[in-house]
């Protein structure tokens, strides 16, 4: 029922918005903010093992059209900022168990963060991402609209998990169960990163690079119709390969690309799981 009255408003675009749809996006919203809908779920009948909900983007986009631009300092940020009335900061109380550290962090509402998440400032969540019970989101890290993170993950400092929210259909970026993504990484363009793979440091993965794994051989690359898919337990760290021809041959250049060192085992795990004691 939601999703058809979602869809029928977004579809109709009317020129004014009455009282009854700002309720039906509230009802919205409230499902969102409780993990009830998601902009992607898990679907073993797809290649990923995911499937984008278009209709869930949709009320998400549908939400700016309704708003109107207002100031939100009456929320007890420390500076006044303005933004659409439809979405304001998410409110958290004691009984939500998310650890929120001082320091500037931000959180709109519009989405899911689970019970034990830590929240190390400045951090940013943006509206229709899901976030996984203990997780930690650490400083100055960005989980962006509609981004889909898992369970007892660490997005590490300065990490950037891209926001794929136009068009509705694409796939956004997915971060599975236990997955570490180092410091000052970059997650984007409807990446799947699958279930305890490690990005080290400065590892940036999108649709454009190849990824390449000295493991098995293999390459893993995005094509027209499915997204790039690091495999489970994946360790990828930044690499370059050697341009072969031309002036880039000839001055020794070389072109970033992830590689695939190994897969995960106990001496990894054993440096992961140093982690749990900050948490």
């Amino acid at each position: 029922m939601l999703r058809a009255e979602i869809e029928r408003l977004f579809d109709e675009n009317p020129e004014h918005y009455s009282e009854s749809d700002h309720e039906l996006f509230q009802r919205f919203k409230n499902a969102l903010n409780a993990g009830e809908i998601r902009a992607a779920e898990p679907d073993e009948a797809s290649k990923t093992g995911w499937r984008v909900n278009a209709w869930v983007k949709k009320g998400i986009l549908l939400g700016f059209r309704i708003g109107h631009l207002v100031e939100m300092c009456s929320q007890g940020a420390q500076q006044d900022f303005f933004d659409k009335s439809t979405y304001p900061l998410k409110t958290f109380s004691i009984d939500s168990g998310v650890r929120i550290v001082p320091g500037g962090s931000s959180i709109r509402d519009g989405c899911f963060v689970g019970r034990g998440v830590t929240c190390m400032p400045p951090m940013y969540i943006n509206v229709g991402a899901y976030v996984g019970e203990g997780t930690m989101v650490d400083s100055h890290a960005l989980v962006g609209s509609c981004a889909q993170i898992g369970r007892k993950c660490h997005i590490s400092a300065a990490s950037q998990i891209g926001g794929v929210l136009e068009p509705v259909g694409a796939l956004p970026v997915i971060v599975e169960d236990e997955v570490l993504v180092g410091g000052n990484c970059g997650v984007y363009e409807g990446a799947v990163v699958k279930r305890r793979a490690v990005l080290g440091t400065g590892t940036v993965l999108n649709r454009s690079t190849p990824v390449y794994d000295l493991a098995t051989g293999a390459v893993h690359a995005a094509s027209d119709d499915e997204p790039l898919v690091i495999p489970e337990n994946a360790v990828v760290v930044a690499g370059a390969r050697a341009i072969t021809q031309g002036p880039g041959k000839d001055w020794n250049l070389s072109l970033y690309t992830p590689v695939i060192v190994k897969y995960r085992d106990a001496k990894t795990d054993t440096k992961v799981q140093l982690e749990d004691l900050l948490r």
